[in-house]
């Protein structure tokens, strides 16, 4: 197993070679003690998808299958917000590369289904290629899906959350690839919320599609990062490994800012959102609504029982919500959108949205635990602790947890 980690480098184009540093992976468990290169205030971060040049060899020749959606991009201009890009899907098939089938994971290949909504297998209407829904019938790839596949290929961008479920396909596409003996490959892309860890660790009981691993709700890691952690302690099914090379980014670390061009989901639609998501994904499991059905998803929240307020808004059917909680209702709430970048998660959103219920014991639903992974949180807010008591459990949980990420890092 191989990850490749770049030099020091200015910013070369598409298909420029550069020096690079193989580091086997084979132990996967120890830190490396090559260090990535230094970043100064005026690179840009380039993704995986990008150095083209890196990931060519181990695909000529090969049948591919490719994990993707609507993020799953190269981009043509340093400038990533002018959006100039080319899907991954539609560059491998013009550099004359053998594209077998693609699978999708939630939201589907457009990036446009509600959350958690099953998703039909398709084909794609530009390439003619057969598109296997992970968020259907299927959340793995079958044998049979695989029978025609020498090798896969991840490109999703993920946001860095637990209950964000693209890291639950990216174990489960590992799983398919160490059982049937087929490499994968992780495009590297950036964690917008990787400059802090919080949350509570979810307790292995509560393992869901929704959280799978036992780490906290923000875990600060890039999802090739997690990939090799996912390898290194053995979490898929008996203790098997995948055959994982991960290209990484460049000019990136933790603490990068990265403004996504693409929105991940239909529900994430700015960096606020995706900031805020954290915090506000609590109440997925609530019967508050955070913004769905509006154009400010995850940067509000509110019921329509909640005493009367000067900001209050209605949630309607659009993309990605088309049954939102409480449809069509006026709901009083909080307007978040001029809150300051968060570095930590924000309870006093779900402490502020208990007290406001009447009917407390209307309040939870029957996935709070899934998302918060453990019942503990529940019965904290119930019984009236403080943010700061609730967060001070997590303390022990929370710096094992750095310990062992330490391990599995390709940047600072």
């Amino acid at each position: 197993m191989i990850v490749f980690i770049l030099r020091k480098s200015t910013y070369l184009f598409l298909f420029l070679g550069m020096n690079f540093q193989l580091i086997s992976c084979t132990n996967s468990a120890k830190k490396s003690n090559t260090k990535t290169h230094e970043i100064s205030t005026d690179t840009i971060v380039e993704v995986g998808a990008v150095q083209t040049s890196k990931y060519l060899n181990l695909l000529k020749g090969k049948k591919i299958a490719v994990v993707a959606n609507q993020t799953s991009v190269i981009f043509k201009d340093t400038d990533v917000t002018k959006n100039r890009t080319t899907h991954l899907v539609d560059s491998l098939l013009n550099l004359g590369l053998s594209v077998k089938k693609v699978f999708s994971p939630e939201h589907g290949f457009r990036g446009t289904a509600d959350a958690g909504e099953d998703v039909e297998d398709g084909i794609d209407a530009k390439t003619g290629l057969p598109i296997l829904s992970l968020h259907g019938k299927h959340k793995k790839p079958s044998k049979i899906h695989l029978k025609d596949v020498d090798v896969l290929v991840f490109d999703i961008q993920d946001v860095g959350v637990r209950f964000y479920t693209y890291i639950s396909t990216l174990h489960y596409v590992m799983e398919a690839c160490a059982e049937n003996a087929i490499p994968l490959i992780i495009l590297d892309r950036p964690n917008p919320n990787a400059h802090y860890i919080d949350g509570p660790v979810l307790e292995a009981k509560h393992s869901s599609f929704v959280g799978k691993h036992e780490v906290p709700v923000v875990y600060g890691m890039t999802i090739g990062e997690y990939g090799q952690m996912i390898n290194g302690e053995k979490w898929l099914k008996n203790g098997i490994q995948c055959d994982l090379t991960v290209i990484p980014l460049r000019n990136y670390t933790h603490n990068s800012t990265y403004s996504l061009p693409i929105k991940p989901s239909p529900n994430l639609p700015n960096d606020k959102s995706i900031n805020l998501y954290p915090s506000l994904g609590f109440f997925e499991g609530t019967t508050i609504n955070a913004g769905r059905g509006t154009a400010y998803q995850f940067q509000r929240y509110g019921a329509p029982f909640f005493n009367k307020t000067p900001f209050s808004y209605t949630p309607k059917a659009n993309e990605g919500a088309k049954y939102p909680k409480h449809k069509e209702k006026l709901c009083y709430g909080v307007d978040l959108r001029k809150t300051k970048r968060l570095s930590k998660i924000d309870l006093s959103f779900l402490i502020d949205a208990y007290q406001k219920t009447p009917k407390k014991e209307l309040f939870f639903g029957k996935t709070f635990t899934i998302h918060a992974g453990t019942e503990t949180l529940q019965k904290q807010i119930e019984q009236g602790l403080s943010e700061q008591e609730i967060r001070k459990t997590w303390e022990n949980g929370l710096q094992a947890f750095k310990v062992l990420r330490t391990k599995y890092l390709i940047y600072d």
